[in-house]
């Protein structure tokens, strides 16, 4: 969670770039960062070390459920990329620290929920169901259409050849079923192997 630039660290944060420039000004980003300008890289975690003890706790926590599960997952990253020579450094489950690095994961999460919803809304995207459900609606008209022509044209045949439209509308049934199974298996090979596509990618991250 370290090495963020200015614009990195407002997102992490949940607030604005100025505002990042402000704690600059202020003296409150001293010893959190390396380089100056754009050269300059934060570390996550020192800052909301200079900043968690100023903040309120009771504005940390938000929903419970939420940020206990935040926290757990702040708790593996740390373990993760401290390795076990920092074990004993873990933050301790009520330390502002830990609470605020929750919150902004929070904040992360609502923020990519609420773009996905705001997508779907302005019809970008629509879920998988919806598609699945009027995909199928659509064929089973093409079917019972097709049906339909294949009645008429025994019929058609039948009289122009003086043989038993029943006959005739068997062979053409029969064809037709074989030729809908073998299509079915050859779609059903290749939404096996599509791969995602970027926004599909994108959203399951």
């Amino acid at each position: 969670m370290s090495g963020l630039n200015a614009t990195e660290l407002a997102i992490r944060l949940g607030v604005s770039k100025p505002r990042i420039s402000q704690y600059l000004a202020s003296g409150k980003l001293d010893g959190c960062y390396v380089g100056e300008g754009r050269s300059r890289r934060f570390d996550a975690a020192k800052v909301v070390a200079a900043l968690g003890r100023r903040l309120d706790l009771g504005q940390m926590t938000g929903n419970g459920l939420a940020t206990r599960k935040a926290m757990k997952e702040i708790a593996e990253d740390d373990a993760r990329t401290t390795g076990s020579n920092r074990a004993g450094e873990i933050l301790p489950p009520n330390d502002p620290d830990r609470l605020e690095l929750a919150t902004i994961q929070i904040k992360e999460e609502d923020a990519r929920r609420r773009r996905r919803e705001n997508a779907r809304e302005e019809g970008l995207w629509v879920l998988a169901e919806e598609v699945q459900r009027h995909s199928a609606r659509a064929m089973s008209h093409e079917v019972g259409q097709f049906d339909t022509v294949l009645r008429d044209g025994s019929r058609a045949v039948a009289d122009a050849f003086g043989i038993d439209a029943r006959q005739v509308r068997k062979v053409l049934v029969d064809h037709w079923r074989a030729h809908r199974a073998r299509r079915a298996e050859q779609l059903a090979n290749q939404a096996t192997g599509a791969p995602m596509s970027d926004t599909e990618k994108s959203e399951s991250d």
